[in-house]
């Protein structure tokens, strides 16, 4: 039996924490005590502010509630680094406001850790680079995230304002029904009333979404995979740069990479392959160009431009 109280209350919150029902018995088994001493540990808990739900019976037992505040969390040195690595890179994503938050959260976290974990995040933090996209106006508002979370989440219907690749302004109503990453883009997969069929929306281009306060039964996504519906859309936009590229590396190396971007297989040998894409801009086909490069040697066939833009691109890199 544990003789430490405050360490075993400890050890009682994070088996809590994982929001599965737990038996009396059965904590008493995994914290080596008794039924009598995991109610007075479970009272101990909720004098700290943790809400703890209990029901009596030979069958009851104990689920750490929602609470209406965030108690203190009690994390295993996995979980720790996890939660610190993840911050760090949340601070990059395209959500308007996330970057100061992040990175303001991650500031708490490091300060609270043991130095031995410290020196893990220091070091992965230290030894990883990311790459910078240009401020392009690709920002989602969060506000406007949540609203459609809330939205695919409860199945109710949503209205917003909607820039279209042309720059034309759109009201539209939808059912939506899942959000969707690539990359740094967001989009949302809906039911479009006003077309009578399925679109894919970028969240950066959506204004004001507001609730209807309609209900709707859920569809079948074409496909049955919202992630593949959007590839699939993505691939059907026009793009006006096309850069053919020789990678040395097998295609099948590269399918992670090029999971979003729109590509063509045009050769393949044992080892290397040549590949076409395309996108919207200049910008963007160097950074695909360069996220390959993490994976194996890349050489710009055509266009030149892209290759000069490459070549200046690995020189700011090297640059000390």
């Amino acid at each position: 039996m544990r003789k430490d109280p405050t360490g075993r209350a400890l050890q009682l919150l994070s088996l809590l924490q994982t929001h599965r029902f737990w038996r009396g018995a059965e904590l008493a088994e995994r914290l080596e005590i008794t039924e009598r001493s995991v109610r007075r540990d479970v009272d101990r808990l909720r004098d700290l502010g943790y809400p703890v739900d209990a029901t009596s019976g030979r069958y009851g037992g104990y689920r750490l509630a929602t609470g209406a505040h965030v108690p203190p969390l009690v994390l295993d040195d996995e979980e720790a680094v996890a939660v610190a690595v993840g911050l760090r890179y949340a601070a990059e994503a395209a959500i308007s406001g996330m970057e100061e938050t992040s990175l303001r959260a991650l500031t708490k976290i490091e300060q609270l850790l043991p130095d031995r974990l410290r020196r893990r995040v220091s070091a992965l933090h230290s030894s990883v680079t990311s790459m910078r996209f240009p401020a392009d106006g690709d920002v989602v508002d969060p506000e406007a995230l949540s609203v459609l979370a809330a939205a695919c989440r409860d199945r109710e219907g949503v209205r917003f304002d909607y820039r279209r690749r042309d720059g034309t302004d759109s009201r539209r109503l939808v059912e939506p029904h899942q959000l969707v990453t690539a990359g740094r883009r967001w989009y949302l997969v809906a039911w479009d009333h006003g077309r009578s069929d399925w679109r894919t929306f970028r969240l950066d281009r959506l204004r004001d979404p507001r609730l209807a306060g309609s209900h709707f039964a859920l569809r079948q996504i074409p496909g049955g995979d919202a992630a593949s519906f959007v590839a699939g859309s993505i691939g059907s936009i026009p793009r006006e740069h096309e850069a053919t590229i020789a990678v040395d590396a097998p295609f099948a190396e590269l399918e992670g990479v090029l999971r979003w971007v729109d590509h063509t297989l045009v050769e393949t040998h044992a080892g290397s392959c040549l590949v076409r894409i395309r996108s919207e801009d200049l910008g963007r086909l160097a950074m695909t160009v360069a996220r390959l490069a993490l994976t194996a040697p890349v050489v710009v066939i055509e266009p030149a431009e892209l290759a000069d833009t490459v070549e200046r691109l690995a020189a700011h890199l090297t640059a000390r």
